[in-house]
């Protein structure tokens, strides 16, 4: 929920969300693409802009950009042009960064978030392909900085929005519903903490009610969906105090300290003519054709929100369980391999929610490492709905065993416990006469108005059946016995 709120001034802001395509090689050259390896190992000289290199377009990366343009119901440019764009930094090795200027791949589009307020549609401007820079690294007190090339030339992606978003809710949604989205898609793996996704944030205020954009100011490189948040939060803040200050805004660049929560200016912004675009001429025209679109529309997957609608239609969910479940891809076809060996589709949806996403959060896993297999999961359902065990036995105890020995079916688990059929057996009403026998003078007080000791007789009896009995049949014979000891 955003924080920010203003009586006078309304917050502007869009945002350039940039993804790293998971090819295996970078866009203009064969280096291959790979994090976390040892600096300056995947470079060559086309990487390196040496004289002489020439650059080679990679067509998967341009298949990944016509994927993510028609899951947002972009218009895809059928004639495109790569652009040259001109700034001096040490981690640009050729001194420019192949893009896209005039040309992007794919124009407008939207995409649906999920607020508060219910759901709402977020416009994009257009989405253009680019490579990466090279990465400066800062060591500790060193005045000296380092420069990995390694990340110089990996394909991009820049999504680009509409200035149309008016909360830091809004941009968090966004962020994350384009996160899952590249993430359903197989085109980059959405791992902001490593950077394959991040996004700079242009943010203005204006008054109320009017339609002018104010000063804008980017905040740059945010790889953080809590970050997001809180800068936008800060900033929005700090421009309004200076506003009511009578100060004069510039448009500039700025960073987010992550432990202060405050921005910090970078540098004067650049305008467009500073970049000073050209064509980039060592790269042909892009043309795309109708057949290689349609090649492509055959390739793409379900994709979220049809995955929701898919589970509501036909497994009868909820929206909210819907929603929860096709958070991931892997999520959503786990939930699918168990529906088809089961009807119970809400208790399998209820597992997966609940004990199954808390084993995975403690263990730091998702759903593709999770030990047992959709129908070992069915099996304890089945089991609990079949009533022969209960749901807190199947929680409690059950569910632990089977992570312990994944071999090991669960009904077979049950028999070798003992807990086959074990609330029909004659044992449980003897649990409830022994529970009370214990507790002579609590049977007095019960019948004298302490009615909360029924919680003590209910957990003395489950103590007693190791956590087996059914806590409703329980209740039920627990009563009807203090009933005969009050007569």
């Amino acid at each position: 929920m955003s924080t920010f709120q203003s009586s006078i001034y309304e917050p502007v802001i869009g945002l350039e969300i940039h993804a790293q395509l998971q090819t295996d090689s970078k866009i203009f050259a064969s280096d291959p693409v790979r994090f976390g390896r040892d600096a300056n190992t995947l470079i060559s000289p086309i990487t390196l802009g040496h004289p002489g290199t020439l650059p080679h377009l990679n067509k998967k990366a341009v298949e990944f950009a016509i994927k993510m343009g028609f899951a947002l119901g972009c218009e895809i440019a059928r004639w495109q042009n790569f652009d040259r764009k001109n700034y001096f930094y040490p981690d640009l090795p050729k001194g420019y960064q192949i893009t896209q200027d005039k040309t992007p791949i794919c124009i407008g589009g939207s995409i649906q978030v999920h607020l508060a307020e219910g759901v709402k549609s977020l416009p994009f401007h257009h989405i253009h392909l680019e490579e990466d820079a090279g990465k400066s690294l800062h060591e500790g007190d060193n005045p000296f900085s380092f420069i990995d090339y390694n990340r110089a030339g990996t394909p991009l992606i820049e999504m680009v929005t509409e200035p149309a978003i008016h909360s830091a809710e809004e941009a968090f949604a966004m962020v994350s519903e384009v996160r899952k989205l590249v993430r359903y898609l197989g085109i980059c793996d959405g791992n902001m903490e490593e950077g394959s996704l991040r996004a700079d944030v242009n943010i203005s205020l204006r008054p109320k009610g009017t339609k002018t954009l104010g000063t804008k100011v980017e905040i740059k490189n945010m790889n953080s969906l809590r970050n997001i948040q809180r800068a936008i939060e800060y900033e929005c803040r700090r421009q309004e105090e200076a506003l009511l200050k009578g100060e004069k805004l510039i448009q500039e660049t700025r960073t987010f300290d992550a432990h202060t929560g405050k921005t910090h200016s970078m540098r004067v912004k650049e305008t467009m003519n500073d970049y000073r675009y050209f064509p980039e001429p060592d790269l042909a025209p892009l043309e795309i054709s109708e057949q290689w679109l349609s090649d492509i529309r055959k390739q793409m997957p379900t994709l979220p929100w049809e995955q929701e609608q898919k589970f509501i239609d036909l497994y009868h969910l909820s929206a909210y369980d819907a929603h929860f479940l096709s958070e991931t891809r892997e999520m959503a076809l786990y939930f699918e391999a168990a529906a088809q060996l089961t009807k119970s589709y809400k208790p399998v949806a209820n597992w997966l929610m609940g004990p199954v996403k808390s084993h995975l959060n403690d263990k730091g896993l998702s759903i593709q490492d999770f030990e047992l297999t959709p129908a070992k999961l069915v099996e304890i359902v089945e089991l609990v709905e079949q009533g022969i065990i209960t749901h807190n036995l199947a929680v409690q105890q059950l569910f632990g065993l089977c992570l312990s020995a994944p071999t090991k079916s669960p009904k077979q688990i049950v028999e070798e416990q003992g807990w086959l059929n074990l609330d029909s057996s004659d044992e449980l009403p003897g649990f409830v006469e022994a529970a009370l026998a214990a507790f002579p003078d609590k049977i007095k007080e019960y019948h004298q108005g302490k009615k909360g000791l029924m919680a003590l007789f209910i957990g003395e009896v489950m103590k007693r059946s190791k956590g087996t009995a059914d806590p409703k049949r329980v209740n039920q014979l627990v009563s009807e016995a203090l009933q005969q000891h009050k007569s």
